[in-house]
């Protein structure tokens, strides 16, 4: 299984758990950061520090290696079943609450006024592009950077390092997808 597969694993069983990140890695005594990590396929846990992060769930390694939830099916989704992933000034809304079993995520990102992604550029698997609907937002991948507006658009190799910010006096919307599902 490889670290993106375990990733979407546990977040799966952690939300199925009711359990955020912060309150997992408080159960279990970890830092948040790691288990964000884990989630976003960016770190291979040992079997230990996987099977006491477990125990917070509670499930055991067996069953977490075993777990197959079926796909989600739906078709249609009304606004208000899109699933939030983001925080803070932050909004992200996921069409379809599990990317399990998926090859594609969509993503509606809402940034607030001065909301990012952090300051530290993030990379994982994949490829990702999207379509800015309105404000502006910085867009940093690798060592480019620019500003982009309603209509603007991007599209990047996701394991090259990359930033989002808002700019500018009002939030900014996008519409993004990626593949695999790792954010």
């Amino acid at each position: 299984m490889g670290n993106a597969e375990l990733g979407q694993r546990l977040r799966t069983l952690r939300r199925k758990a009711g359990l955020s990140q912060r309150a997992l890695a408080k159960k279990v005594s970890v830092a948040s950061a790691t288990i964000s990590l884990m989630e976003a396929g960016k770190i291979s846990p040992s079997v230990g520090s996987l099977k006491r992060i477990l125990e917070g769930i509670p499930i055991g390694l067996s069953e977490f290696f075993a777990f197959a939830e079926e796909p989600d099916e739906t078709v249609f989704y009304a606004a208000e079943d899109l699933s939030e992933i983001g925080s803070g000034r932050l909004s992200i809304k996921q069409i379809g609450g599990n990317p399990f079993g998926r090859s594609l995520q969509i993503l509606k990102e809402t940034y607030g006024l001065n909301a990012d992604t952090g300051r530290v550029l993030y990379e994982h698997e994949g490829e990702e592009g999207g379509i800015v609907i309105s404000g502006r937002v910085e867009v940093t991948v690798g060592d480019q950077r620019k500003i982009l507006g309603p209509g603007d658009a991007y599209f990047f190799q996701s394991s090259k390092p990359h930033r989002f910010r808002q700019v500018g006096p009002e939030e900014s919307v996008i519409i993004s997808a990626c593949t695999p599902p790792t954010f």
